[in-house]
């Protein structure tokens, strides 16, 4: 293929990129969005691998059938619930790529395809293996500690060590001096200067990530994103390969602009939490911050039922505990019925609900729940004073009160979803234990509070069949 056509293809793929991102920012053009990245990435590997630049077919196929035999398996067998682990894990394998293509690079001897390079050229060309060694590292071990902390593999609670932030100011003046030593090497011999880099670079990824706490785990997720994206781009950079620059740019950016989004939603700093610096309060009660009184009222099955078949309006919050019961094929049958009767349903779904962005919406989607009734928490916090039930199912963090009571609690300040100005509110959860934050909940103490403890699935199934047997015609429901 000439490089004329290779270009037109990368043109035409990088078109299909930003389709795509576009329709990703919405639910009804979701799948159109995913179908076009698909098209895209194809495009763009079909055009790199009949490009002049490949000569030996042989190795190719030995490193990429692998590869898509391992991913296409690992995807198949993924839950929802593991999805951002699975994130995370991708997200270190762009990083560690960037690391490999620098270090490759810098060794490469100058060939017909990428002669020598002198003076000015030759300058930039090592700042792009240096900076993208050092983007890429950082990429790879915070990925790496986010998967861990996800999969529990890894504590939540953030890893509070002495004078952290000086330690991180002198792991980057470290890479810088470094730096000098890299740029100033003739030939390969700045070789241990630039894997010293990396080591430093990789602590840092390592230790910015763990000193931030569980809370803060979905922006942490969404700002790895964008720096694969820029890892990508670095890669790009030094492999001259358009397609890599522009691409890892569309990724950067849209990452760290959905980073301080989530951030705004949350009431967080940006940087705070990129530096770890809510990374204390985020896991543990703070010592100003008492924990809540009351006695917590159990519920049944036939209780939530009994409420259900008298509202006329419900709104459904689902968290994380949905997710990993897988509750949702249920929640969707139960929202049918409910409408079918003429009961004004709704979802109010909070932006970190869940361990991903949009992790909630995907759920209902997957369940065919109706794109209308879902709504973002600033849609519908002011509609919970006039809703008859409230179904919190598997939610804790993101339905807590002290987040606007209580100036002490670690999530102070968090917009969260106001459930309790409810008349009656069902929460589902197997225990009163503490959320991913780590924060006692006062809502579970309230008065118009009642908890429905055990498995989310088992219970949404029971009240589900139970609904089923007492079925009301729309006409009862609209005598009310």
């Amino acid at each position: 293929m000439s490089n004329n056509l290779v270009t037109v293809a990368y043109i035409a793929a990088i078109v299909l990129f930003i389709l795509s991102l576009g329709g990703l920012s919405n639910q009804e053009t979701a799948k159109r969005g995913n179908l076009y990245g698909i098209i895209g990435m194809a495009l763009a590997i079909g055009a790199t691998a009949f490009g002049a630049g490949v000569t030996n077919y042989g190795v190719l196929l030995a490193v990429i059938v692998p590869g898509v035999i391992i991913g296409a398996l690992l995807a198949s067998r993924v839950e929802m619930t593991e999805m951002p682990e699975l994130v995370a894990v991708l997200h270190s394998f762009v990083g560690l790529a960037a690391v490999l293509v620098g270090i490759g690079n810098y060794l490469q001897a100058p060939t017909d395809m990428t002669p020598s390079l002198v003076g000015a050229e030759e300058t930039i060309h090592m700042v792009e293996i240096y900076v993208g060694v050092f983007i890429g590292a950082v990429t790879f071990t915070g990925s790496v500690v986010a998967f861990g902390k996800l999969k529990a593999i890894i504590s939540s609670k953030p890893l509070m060590l002495p004078a952290r932030h000086l330690l991180n100011i002198g792991l980057l003046v470290g890479t810088v001096a470094l730096g000098f030593v890299f740029m100033g090497a003739e030939g390969t011999s700045g070789l241990p200067a630039l894997l010293g880099m990396c080591a430093l670079a990789g602590l840092l990824g390592m230790h910015l990530v763990a000193a931030i706490g569980g809370a803060d785990m979905p922006v942490v997720i969404s700002m790895l994103n964008s720096y694969s994206g820029w890892a990508a781009a670095a890669a790009g950079f030094m492999l001259s390969n358009d397609l890599l620059i522009v691409t890892g740019a569309l990724v950067g950016s849209s990452g760290a602009i959905l980073s301080i989004i989530m951030c705004k939603a949350m009431n967080r700093s940006f940087l705070s939490v990129i530096l770890g610096g809510f990374g204390q309060g985020a896991s543990s009660q703070s010592a100003g911050s008492s924990a809540p009184g009351g006695t917590a009222t159990s519920a049944t099955v036939e209780d939530t039922v009994e409420l259900l078949n008298e509202a006329s309006s419900v709104i459904i919050t689902p968290g994380y505990g949905m997710a990993v019961a897988q509750a949702q094929h249920a929640v969707a049958d139960i929202t049918k019925i409910l409408r079918d009767r003429g009961v004004n349903v709704r979802f109010g779904i909070h932006p970190v609900a869940g361990r991903l962005p949009g992790h909630m919406n995907v759920l209902l989607a997957e369940a065919n729940v109706p794109y209308d009734v879902v709504l973002e928490m600033d849609e519908i916090n002011e509609d919970f004073s006039e809703t008859d039930v409230v179904l919190v199912i598997g939610a804790n963090d993101t339905v807590n009160p002290s987040a606007l009571d209580d100036p002490a609690s670690p999530i102070a300040g968090m917009p969260v979803l106001e459930v309790w100005n409810a008349s009656n509110v069902i929460v589902m959860k197997r225990s009163l234990s503490v959320g991913y934050a780590g924060v006692d909940n006062p809502l579970f103490y309230k008065d118009n509070t009642q908890m429905l403890f055990g498995d989310a699935k088992a219970n949404v199934s029971a009240i589900l069949a139970e609904m089923q047997k007492t079925a009301k015609t729309p006409a009862m429901a609209g005598s009310r």
